[in-house]
């Protein structure tokens, strides 16, 4: 969970949500499980159950029951949610069957880890622009930096680690140094008025004031002042591209955000038709995961079903309308 996910040391704003990447994550779990490990008298069996249900509920189903074994614990539907109860097994069957995948008849295929180098970026750099300087596809910059959620690196950041495929790492650096700052990133400003709110200027730019606060690391509530420069979160509209004998890749939902900057040429956009789609959230889904799956955006999945906040239920139908490519090519 986000909050979670702060408390041990991820990252998660606007730019950013450092849960998607596998190894941040998986330190940040198994730190979590080793803070929940010495909190419950190092029983591994209470540790996942509060890792799965949070350790308030597990102490206060202790208190109420009397009662300091998992197994007696969940003997009783009465203390714990189901899904806790599932939770713990669950787990041990799944370590018992990773350490001898073919007695159960399951054949893994190790994972073939992707090398790569990484490049300390000192402002915002549009990760299009990086792919189409060492010749490689979008995807390759987004599967090598999961966390990214836009198609900039963080606006604010001054020492970012992109990773980028092994043998670009020295390409990249020298085009950083010899590009014009204002180029690196299509970023669209705004510059605040007087009389001006987050609420006016979302409302007169048709933009999400949540998604306009956030992208300018504000709360809802912080007031702007007249001379500010705002980042202005706009939906997707044209694709990027430095030179239109080598546009840039069709790409998903966290490079179609960007806007144009003035300075570029745009080839002509292909036609395309949405299809309807009908998803039903499954346990462990979340709006962000789900957005991903159908390169989509969060905002676009709550405008479609009317979703207020992130709270969604396991069998929820959700609508998505995905584009379909009209080209024959």
């Amino acid at each position: 969970m986000r909050g979670t996910g702060l408390e041990m040391g991820l990252k998660h704003d606007w730019y950013i949500d450092e849960r998607a990447d596998a190894e941040k994550s998986t330190r940040a779990a198994a730190k979590y499980l080793k803070t929940l490990h010495r909190m419950f008298g190092e029983d591994w069996h209470l540790a996942l159950a509060s890792y799965n249900g949070g350790p308030g509920r597990v102490q206060r189903a202790m208190k109420r029951s009397g009662r300091e074994d998992f197994w007696a614990l969940s003997a009783s539907s009465r203390f714990l949610p189901r899904e806790t109860r599932d939770y713990v097994p669950l787990i041990l069957a799944a370590m018992i069957i990773a350490r001898n995948p073919a007695q159960y008849g399951m054949n893994v295929t190790p994972y073939d880890e992707q090398q790569f180098e990484t490049v300390q970026v000192a402002e915002a750099v549009d990760i299009r622009r990086v792919a189409e300087w060492v010749d490689i596809p979008v995807q390759t910059i987004q599967e090598l930096n999961p966390e990214l959620r836009r198609w900039t690196t963080p606006v604010r950041a001054t020492d970012y680690e992109l990773k980028v495929p092994m043998g670009t790492a020295d390409a990249v650096r020298e085009r950083l140094e010899q590009a014009d700052p204002t180029e690196l990133a299509a970023l669209n400003r705004h510059t605040v008025k007087k009389g001006e709110t987050l609420t006016s200027i979302a409302k007169r730019l048709k933009v999400s004031r949540g998604d306009l606060a956030e992208a300018n690391y504000l709360t809802l509530k912080s007031r702007v002042k007249p001379g500010q420069q705002l980042v202005i979160p706009r939906p997707p509209t044209l694709l990027l591209a430095t030179r239109t004998e080598n546009p840039a890749p069709v790409v998903d939902a966290r490079t179609a955000d960007v806007v144009t900057a003035s300075n570029v040429q745009v080839p002509e956009p292909e036609k395309t038709a949405q299809s309807k789609l009908i998803h039903r959230v499954k346990r462990g889904d979340t709006l962000f995961s789900i957005a991903r799956l159908y390169r989509t955006t969060v905002a676009s999945l709550k405008q479609w079903n009317r979703i207020r906040g992130s709270a969604i239920q396991v069998g929820q139908r959700l609508t998505v309308f995905t584009n379909r490519s009209m080209a024959t090519n």
